[in-house]
């Protein structure tokens, strides 16, 4: 439950005084020893804290969700391996897993979605990154065009769905390679393109540094970058500039 959760039912009368006052210990933040869980970022960011699998014990991961769970949280954790997901849903069983992306999630409190983010992919290769970027965009509100396969080695395939990718507020353009799908969406559309580069390539890709170099040295305006394989940090953007325009046009 969030602060505003929290004074609505003290308002209706569905909690006591006191029931917030010691509900309210837990905020802004909850000290479990190996983790301080931040039950206010959504107050402060529009978007509630996000689980990072990789380094978390079984038993640490379930307990971080059972909070956040009881908090009344959308709960979205991502680099989950199957061995945490499986431990995870033997306790929460109605929490959902995507081996593809590698992400869990639990949907408690779900909102309508709006607007259109799309996510591009070069190739088949780049989808785990592609996925956890569509994953992260439809998590957090928006909805997500998929255009998967339409790297620039056979561009007339991007040509083929160009029309239906400038529909979009923000566009995600995941690449390994030589990571140049980024570079000709920037030059073919007036939409931000936040590039991804991916770890996927031959040895002389350095496991996604040159896809990196590329998008970073591009000459096309309008070119964002995360880091290597962070389809999460890409899709997070994206959203973020999605939910502004949509929220402009609401008024």
């Amino acid at each position: 439950m969030n602060v505003k959760q929290l004074l609505q039912q003290v308002r209706e009368g569905l909690l006591s005084i006191d029931e917030a006052s010691g509900l309210l210990q837990n905020l802004p933040f909850e000290d479990m020893g190996f983790a301080k869980l931040d039950h206010h970022r959504e107050l402060r960011t529009g978007y509630g804290e996000v689980i990072y699998g990789p380094g978390k014990t079984n038993e640490q991961l379930i307990e971080i969700i059972s909070h956040f769970k009881s908090n009344g949280a959308n709960i979205l954790a991502t680099r989950v391996t199957e061995a945490q997901a499986s431990a995870v849903k033997a306790i929460f069983p109605e929490t959902e897993y995507d081996t593809i992306s590698r992400m869990l999630s639990l949907v408690q409190d779900k909102k309508e979605p709006v607007g259109m983010v799309a996510v591009c992919c070069a190739g088949t290769g780049d989808l785990p990154v592609a996925e956890e970027a569509a994953k992260t965009a439809e998590f957090f509100g928006s909805n997500v065009g998929r255009f998967y396969d339409v790297g620039v080695a056979g561009i007339h395939r991007l040509f083929s769905k160009l029309e239906d990718i400038k529909k979009a507020n923000a566009i995600v353009a995941v690449a390994g390679m030589e990571g140049a799908l980024g570079s000709v969406l920037a030059g073919l559309v007036d939409i931000p393109v936040i590039a991804v580069p991916t770890s996927v390539g031959y040895g002389a890709a350095f496991e996604g540094v040159s896809a990196l170099l590329t998008m970073l040295n591009s000459c096309a305006e309008g070119l964002a970058v995360v880091n290597i394989d962070n389809g999460f940090g890409g899709g997070y953007m994206a959203c973020q500039i999605n939910r502004l325009i949509e929220k402009k046009h609401e008024k």
